[in-house]
């Protein structure tokens, strides 16, 4: 063994100057104390090795402590729960329209013959009894001619008839001519006075007809159509020569689905947009209804009176009309709170001890994010909000705290 050997053992190296005498008299004491050494030395190593498995033991422990209290944790079935509302003020429903005139009517000729002109253009306000076009017919006015030289024809024929007559009743009285050629004279009289009768009412429509020559406005409105030239053959088929509307006020027809029929009134104020006219509204009034629902479409037509004395509306054009209806009873849910099961609609229900009830629910009107809840709900209930597929009754849940917002948040 070299020094250094010795040196952690505590041996003294072998003098070879020593006596063998003082060698054997050092042995026994340098061995207690390296026995002894060896001792203390182990105890330590025990020791430490106690306390390390004294720290794996306790440092187990814990974990399976706190793994146990996070699997317990996660166990829960944490629920974000709301309580059902009673609607405040009424909903709105918005509904497509198309606007049309007030009075919209096509215009066609009652006589025939060909357009010698015409007045006015699309775009054009007339009023009522304006010139429009005017037609040229001679056709007609050969007939009208004929017509009052026939009337001639037939007074004069009366004129005799009448004479004829009061000579014969002359006669009559001296017994000169028999009773029944009077009377064949007196019938005679009669068939003249109805053909002039007959002659003057031809005339008549004939010069009726003459006034059709010229078209005129039925009422003021607007030029929105014209179908015709100069020149153009006219008929009295019922092709219109010009279409006319009236645009103020506008007629605004919607179909209201059998839903909300109920609650639409006439004398409602309503709200009309055009997406072209932003930021502009327009009032209007339910003017009436059909009140009746239409089988084929379950809705029910509405007409809408919408003024417009601008005329920044134009008949035709694409709208939306926002009915403000009157406010219900039932009671408000959000639709994620509903549970759609074989059995119909349900809603979960929380209990002050965290259990679950399903109760069947009546629905109504649904109004997108919210839906009426008619019938199984009290106002103090409270509900589970995107309950899961799985959730029974009686599962047992922990109401999550509500998050708390940011400052500055809205």
């Amino acid at each position: 063994m070299t020094e250094q050997r010795h040196a952690a053992l505590g041996i003294h190296a072998a003098d070879p100057n020593e006596s063998p005498d003082a060698i054997h008299l050092a042995d026994p004491l340098q061995r207690k104390l390296v026995a002894r050494r060896v001792r203390l030395l182990t105890i330590v190593v025990l020791v430490l090795l106690a306390l390390g498995a004294g720290r794996t033991v306790i440092s187990r422990m814990g974990n399976a402590k706190a793994l146990e209290a996070g699997t317990t944790e996660r166990a829960k079935q944490y629920v974000k729960t709301t309580l059902p509302k009673t609607a405040e003020a009424g909903q709105t429903l918005a509904l497509p329209g198309t606007l049309q005139g007030f009075v919209q009517s096509p215009i066609a000729a009652r006589a025939a013959g060909y357009l010698r002109r015409w007045t006015k253009d699309i775009g054009a306000r007339v009023e009522k009894g304006e010139v429009l076009a005017e037609i040229e017919s001679p056709e007609l006015d050969q007939q009208l001619s004929q017509a009052v030289a026939a009337r001639e024809q037939a007074a004069s024929g009366l004129q005799l008839a009448t004479s004829t007559v009061e000579r014969w009743e002359s006669l009559r009285k001296k017994d000169v001519v028999s009773q029944q050629d009077l009377d064949e004279r007196r019938s005679s009289a009669a068939q003249a006075r109805a053909n002039l009768a007959a002659a003057d009412a031809n005339v008549q429509r004939l010069r009726q007809l003459e006034g059709f020559k010229r078209v005129v406005a039925p009422f003021a409105g607007v030029i929105t159509r014209r179908n015709v030239d100069v020149g153009d053959l006219i008929d009295t088929s019922g092709k219109p020569l010009f279409t006319l509307s009236q645009t103020d006020p506008l007629r605004v027809y919607v179909n209201v689905p059998q839903s909300y029929a109920q609650l639409v009134k006439a004398g409602q104020p309503v709200v009309v947009t055009q997406g072209e006219l932003r930021g502009r509204s327009f009032k209007g009034t339910v003017a009436r209804t059909a009140a009746s629902i239409d089988t084929g479409t379950r809705t029910m037509q509405v007409e809408i009176a919408l003024p417009n004395p601008d005329g920044t509306l134009l008949p035709g054009a694409y709208v939306q009309v926002a009915l403000p209806l009157s406010a219900s009873q039932a009671m408000l849910v959000p639709t994620n709170a509903l549970l759609f099961r074989a059995e119909g609609a349900r809603v979960a229900v929380v209990d002050g001890n965290g259990r679950v009830t399903l109760k069947a629910v009546t629905l109504g009107r649904n109004y997108g994010e919210t839906v009426e809840v008619l019938d199984g709900l009290g106002a103090d209930q409270r509900l589970v909000l995107n309950p899961s597929d799985s959730l029974a009754d009686g599962d047992q849940v922990a109401v999550a705290a509500a998050a708390s917002a940011p400052k500055g948040a809205l």
